[in-house]
């Protein structure tokens, strides 16, 4: 992955008028565009790297079941339980997986066509056993185990396979039909340079890529309306705009790498997204060794960045959020209903007050709060910062936002809405300002935050950077620590910002 400074993007060339950073973010679609993104879109997707992981782990535990199952119905009754078949029974299962992998098996385009592939899986399947012949000879141990278990499971294997494979096969084509394992792409640069390109991508058999259409600032004849049959949708802010609205999964540059000033200037628009970004390197004449290229299909490519947490990053964190959450939530249910009683008995007005907020990729959100304003003076958009001794804050108020118990009811976002997570970037609201300026006009690349799902606590509040906002520097700072914490994102440092947040809410030096 290509790495850049946090905040100011070392060595992309500044954008010095902070209203066309925010037009790109905020500008209306054209028809064209408008059309694509309203046209059943489907908003999630499932990434085939985990399809393929969950065939696997399917695979491997109805082996394994298989083996023991027979083994019980025909080993142990007359022998007894040997805890020699059940090793043997997991190993070969194992090696089982690994064979399939090694033949390919467990590509999207292989999953849905079980059928033509099947002579190869039964291969694989045949591999392992003829393995586990061979070893049980050349090491004397074929009085050890029963070969009417052995052959039962081999046959049982291959049914069982088989059955899988079809079932599979229809989980995926009916996720391939609803657009859920599109990789959806879009070229960024027309003209020459893009045509073999998007000729060679459209070529392959795969199915998975879906190119959207093309990209670029260009507006002469150098970059035609049409390139290989794709219609040219707009410029790089467009693009912005347009994946603000709809799923866009892969963004592959055509520029050779001698444009290097205008490459990085679409890059710094561009990063901010949630999205792959790849420079097509077949048309470039300067060569680098093999390995330092990724392929798509037979194109090779450079990463220059990575979408973060994707893949099964994203399956542990959401298992993560949801477990851990649901403890927490119970754990904290005394203490919110303690709350709840004190905010009602405090001032008149609902117990709860919700804010809309930018969460993933800028959608909007409602997060839940307990409320610590007077009803008649609450400030749904945030339009005005909360200060010391401010007002609108009531007396319970003033206690749950210092301690940060008004926040608990993110519990909720997280547990049942799945629109926060526990650890990330603090969700701020729509309309929030530092020295009168918004957000996104003080700190250049500021939606590059948005790049994952927010959280209730984060990397930059457990390090003294939360509450008011009332300088161009402390909104820096908070995103500089946000942006560490995406480019360093593990499970561990989820757990380890969870376990110092009680401490950090003690110090409470911002908070009002």
């Amino acid at each position: 992955m290509c790495a850049f400074a946090v905040g100011d993007m070392k060595g992309v060339p500044p954008e010095n008028d902070p209203n066309k950073r925010k037009d790109a973010e905020t500008r209306p679609l054209n028809p064209q565009l408008a059309e694509i993104a309203s046209n059943g879109t489907p908003g999630k997707s499932w990434s085939p790297v985990v399809v393929a992981g969950l065939a696997r782990l399917c695979e491997f535990f109805l082996l394994l079941m298989a083996g023991v199952a027979i083994a019980e119905w025909h080993v142990v009754p007359v022998w007894g339980r040997s805890l020699d078949y059940y090793l043997a029974t997991a190993a070969m299962a194992a090696m089982a997986v690994v064979a399939l992998q090694a033949l390919g098996l467990y590509a999207t385009s292989v999953l849905r066509a079980p059928i033509r592939h099947g002579l190869k899986i039964a291969a694989g399947w045949s591999t392992v056993f003829a393995l586990a012949l061979a070893i049980l000879f050349f090491f004397q141990l074929g009085g050890s185990f029963s070969r009417i278990w052995l052959l039962s499971w081999y046959v049982v294997g291959l049914a069982i396979l088989a059955v899988e494979r079809l079932t599979v096969a229809m989980i995926v084509r009916r996720l391939t039909h609803q657009g859920k394992l599109d990789r959806r792409t879009v070229i960024v640069g027309g003209g020459a340079l893009a045509d073999p390109v998007l000729r060679e991508l459209a070529a392959q058999d795969d199915g998975d890529l879906r190119i959207l259409g093309v990209f670029d600032d260009r507006t002469d004849e150098r970059s035609p309306d049409m390139v290989a049959g794709y219609p040219k949708l707009g410029t790089v802010d467009d693009l912005v705009a347009f994946a603000r609205h709809t799923r866009i999964d892969l963004v592959i540059f055509t520029l050779p790498i001698s444009a290097e000033a205008r490459l990085l200037q679409m890059l710094r628009k561009l990063w901010v997204l949630p999205i792959d970004i790849r420079l097509a390197a077949h048309t470039n004449k300067l060569r680098f060794r093999p390995r330092s290229y990724s392929y798509i299909g037979d194109v090779p490519v450079i990463d220059v960045f990575d979408k973060p947490i994707a893949d099964w990053d994203v399956v542990v964190k959401n298992v993560f959020d949801r477990v851990v959450g649901a403890l927490c939530l119970l754990l904290a249910s005394p203490i919110m209903a303690l709350v709840a009683i004190a905010v009602k008995l405090d001032s008149p007005g609902p117990v709860f007050f919700k804010q809309r907020r930018h969460g993933f990729n800028n959608e909007v959100i409602e997060v839940y709060k307990f409320r610590s304003m007077f009803t008649d003076q609450l400030d749904p958009q945030a339009v005005k910062q909360v200060t010391r001794h401010d007002p609108r804050v009531t007396r319970v108020g003033r206690i749950i936002r210092k301690t940060s118990l008004d926040e608990l009811p993110q519990l909720f976002n997280v547990v049942l809405e799945g629109s926060l997570s526990l650890v990330g970037p603090r969700p701020h609201a729509i309309v929030c300002r530092a020295a009168d300026k918004l957000y996104d006009e003080v700190v250049d690349g500021y939606f590059a935050r948005h790049r994952v799902k927010p959280g209730i606590t984060g990397w930059a509040q457990i390090n003294g950077w939360r509450g008011e906002t009332d300088t161009p520097e402390k909104i820096q700072k908070r995103v500089e620590h946000d942006l560490y914490y995406i480019e360093n994102w593990s499970i561990l440092f989820d757990i380890y910002i969870l376990a110092m947040t009680p401490f950090a809410l003690i110090k409470a030096e911002n908070a009002y």
